[in-house]
């Protein structure tokens, strides 16, 4: 009789903690599923570009754009978008002999990233490092209980945790701004090369040209439960062109 009581309270106590753990990770994944249910997308740069504001007749621009990412874009549609924007702003697309402007473009990085990399590939700026993809996190943790009802319980959590990933996606994007200079420009460009293991070669060059430059890094980064890469592109790419536009 109390072996059979000592077994019930055993199994009631294995029903509590399989319970617990269910209930627990169910609530984890639920409050990131609410939490997470909305496409949030967000663009930063990591300097501010200021150009002196010139005549109609100087509001000429040359736009190159490169993907230098692992991912295929439509680059040519991308540079019509933008062309789009800044003719409607008053600026003539035209070639690069006539610009007095010189907006250059190339996305570095486009995937998955946790938002600690999208920070710091923000915070190195332009030609910094950018930081690989990372695969979105596994949101909930899952709850141990005691014995065997809690392993059950933690199989359970594990399952409800892996249908719930909290993804972000980022697009890295190096800037370049040039606005040509009446006077001449005097421009030295100093350079380490890297020779085997042990020495390195320096060099120095200089020059003038007629160009002033300015440069930035741009981060777009989007995030929502379980968010694909064929749903984040557009939005990334959307963010870019806004802020691309706004720059001149």
């Amino acid at each position: 009789m109390q072996l059979a009581t000592r077994q019930q309270l055993r199994l009631i106590t294995y029903t509590i903690a399989a319970a617990s753990a269910i209930a627990l990770s169910g609530c984890a994944a639920t409050q990131v599923a609410l939490e997470h249910k909305d496409l949030s997308v967000q663009t930063k740069m990591s300097n501010t570009i200021f150009l002196n504001p010139v005549p109609p007749s100087e509001q000429t621009v040359y736009v190159q754009f490169k993907n230098t990412s692992d991912k295929t874009l439509n680059v040519a549609a991308l540079e019509q978008e933008i062309d789009a924007n800044l003719t409607n702003q008053g600026y003539r697309i035209v070639p690069y002999n006539q610009a007095h402007y010189m907006l250059q473009i190339n996305v570095l990085s486009v995937g998955k990233m946790s938002e600690a990399a999208a920070k710091k590939s923000l915070t190195n700026g332009f030609g910094g490092a950018a930081f690989g993809a990372a695969a979105g996190a596994v949101i909930g943790q899952s709850w141990t209980g005691a014995g065997a009802g809690a392993l059950v319980g933690e199989g359970i959590g594990l399952i409800a945790n892996s249908l719930v990933k909290d993804v972000t996606y980022a697009m890295i994007t190096d800037v370049q701004v040039a606005e040509r200079s009446k006077q001449a420009v005097n421009q030295q460009t100093n350079s380490s090369l890297q020779q085997g293991t042990s020495s390195t070669t320096t060099q120095q060059i200089s020059g003038t040209n007629h160009w002033i430059y300015y440069r930035t890094r741009i981060v777009s980064t989007a995030n929502k439960v379980n968010l694909d890469f064929k749903d984040a592109v557009p939005a990334l790419q959307g963010q870019l062109v806004h802020s691309l536009s706004g720059i001149l």
